[in-house]
């Protein structure tokens, strides 16, 4: 039997403090999304309304097949910075007609849609999704072009996107403009780079210079509408396919054009029969403890997550801090590896290894379930040749061919992140829990490890090691510890662009689903070619 059985007790005192824990993190996590989804705030809203036009959220939620999800990705990217929460652009994964497509909406009630640093990092990162996962590409265009403040960390980089723009029209992937306001200098490559561009009259502006930079240039006086209006650009320069009366127009031309695509995935269909898991995913909220370093049985979650709560193990009874084992996600079949316990050992290492081997001679993608605190350490492990059984784990990690998912549960820490397939090993995609830390260990060992090394740099200077001394490296790694306790959490991590998102653990099994069948675009292929494994 590979039906998984639960052992979770949710009267148990470990259980309700598990809850209540995880219910205070997307308490405070909410309070950032209420922040992205309220753009600039009731005033810009307000005044784009008054202009007769939609916010970017609601042009999305009128694009969109009506009663499906919408993937939201990188909603926080920019956190803790000057700049606001989200990047000014909104991203992610919809249906359109039936069709996944990514939809991309600069947020024009945040600094007119202006681009930052982040807002850049953010498109890029959008544009990889695409090139991996080929999917029809929409952009709600409205946007004031560069932050001009921070141009220094856009212009350059910048280019990058129209790049990525020609690029995808290169190899099949259909690229769709609705232009509703804005689209000036380089933002009028959007547009013009473009395969279908869609204009709404009288509110689209698409030109490179506007009517002050033209005056300025040429001495040629003109206006908006004459210059790069959307009948303008209609009837004379032919930069406009469509001509929409109005932004719903636009939308239902935008619709029309997906239904007219053609486009059909080429990857294996999911099995047409979905079953769902046994267990409630309103019981994901009580697993993971309040303090990582007290375990948990990630078999708990994937009862949760897959279909039927069906897990079938490989290896079971070597290398028990790592699970590793087939199941189905909404139909698609899925190799998981979940740590069971947080330190990797060589046991664990070889399983690994051996086990991404052969989802990739079954071309199986991969989901990585962390919490690792990393490699084990120590003289006996060493000696065993733990660098060697844990760089052939990572070997077959970065060479792996078939798609990975990874969702950081808990802590991912140190080695550990990267053979778990971290965000530098590229999988398809990165989602966290509000639970999860993220750094190279955690914050308490590494100001132990900044005491240790403080205390022998002071006596091999040949100074006495007495309390002022003590005082002062306990004051440092203090502060170490702080700074690092804040720079794994979380929020600080996904505001950097490190995850795609941090989800609610009870929306796991649809997150996957979606991101599954976004892979699923193309056919999954294994490789049989890795590097040197060091016996």
């Amino acid at each position: 039997m590979t039906t998984l059985k639960t052992a979770l007790d949710k009267n148990s005192a470990d259980y309700i403090a598990n809850t209540e824990s995880m219910n205070e993190k997307l308490a405070a996590l909410d309070v950032e999304y209420q922040k992205n989804i309220a753009g600039g705030g009731p005033k810009y809203v307000e005044r784009q309304h008054k202009r007769g036009k939609m916010t970017a959220r609601e042009r999305i939620e009128l694009l969109i097949d009506e009663d499906t999800p919408f993937l939201e990705l990188l909603p926080l990217a920019g956190w803790g910075s000057e700049y606001h929460v989200g990047g000014s652009i909104i991203a992610g994964i919809g249906i359109v007609e039936g069709v996944e497509c990514m939809v991309i909406a600069p947020d024009s009630t945040v600094k007119g849609g202006a681009m930052n640093g982040f807002s850049l990092k953010k498109s890029l990162r959008i544009n990889d999704i695409i090139r991996e996962n080929p999917m029809p590409v929409i952009s709600l265009t409205e946007s004031g072009g560069a932050d001009l403040p921070s141009q220094k960390d856009v212009f350059v980089p910048g280019g990058a996107m129209f790049r990525d723009i020609t690029q995808a029209s290169a190899n099949k992937i259909p690229t769709i403009s609705l232009v509703f306001g804005n689209s000036t200098a380089g933002g009028a490559y959007i547009p013009g780079m473009s395969d279908y561009v869609v204009m709404v009259k009288g509110g689209a502006k698409v030109f490179l210079a506007g009517p002050p930079l033209v005056k300025m240039a040429t001495g040629e006086e003109t206006d908006d509408e004459t210059l790069g209006g959307a009948e303008m650009h209609a009837k004379i320069s032919g930069l406009a396919d469509y001509l929409a009366q109005d932004e719903q127009d636009a939308i239902r031309i935008g619709r029309n054009i997906v239904k007219r695509l053609n486009w059909r995935k080429k990857g294996p269909e999911p099995r047409a029969e979905v079953i769902e898991p046994l267990y409630d995913q309103e019981e994901l909220l009580g697993i993971v403890p309040g303090d990582l370093k007290i375990p948990f049985d990630p078999r708990e979650v994937i009862a949760r997550v897959v279909d039927g709560s069906d897990f079938d193990e490989f290896k079971p009874l070597y290398g028990s801090a790592l699970a590793t084992g087939w199941a189905e996600i909404h139909g698609y079949k899925v190799g998981i590896l979940a740590n069971t316990r947080g330190v990797l050992m060589s046991e664990e290492s070889q399983k690994a290894t051996q086990f991404i081997q052969l989802c990739n001679q079954i071309d199986t993608p991969l989901i990585f379930l962390h919490n690792t605190t990393g490699y084990m350490v120590g003289k006996e492990y060493e000696q065993k040749g733990i660098i060697k059984h844990g760089a052939q784990m990572i070997n077959a990690v970065a060479n792996s061919k078939v798609p990975a998912i990874s969702v950081l549960m808990g802590a991912s820490y140190g080695a550990g992140h990267y053979g778990m397939c971290g965000r530098a090993f590229n999988p398809r995609f990165v989602f966290a829990w509000p639970s999860s830390k993220c750094a190279v260990m955690g914050a308490a060992q590494l100001a132990g490890v900044v005491k240790i090394v403080a205390r022998q740099a002071h006596e091999g200077r040949g100074n006495v090691w007495d309390d002022q001394a003590e005082a002062f490296a306990s004051m440092i790694a203090k502060q170490t510890e702080d700074t690092i306790e804040k720079e794994s959490t979380p929020m600080f991590m996904s505001g950097r662009l490190m995850d795609d998102g941090i989800i609610d653990p009870r929306d796991t099994r649809t997150v996957l689903g979606m991101a599954l069948s976004a892979i699923h675009v193309n056919p999954i292929e294994g490789t049989d070619r890795f590097g040197v494994f060091r016996m």
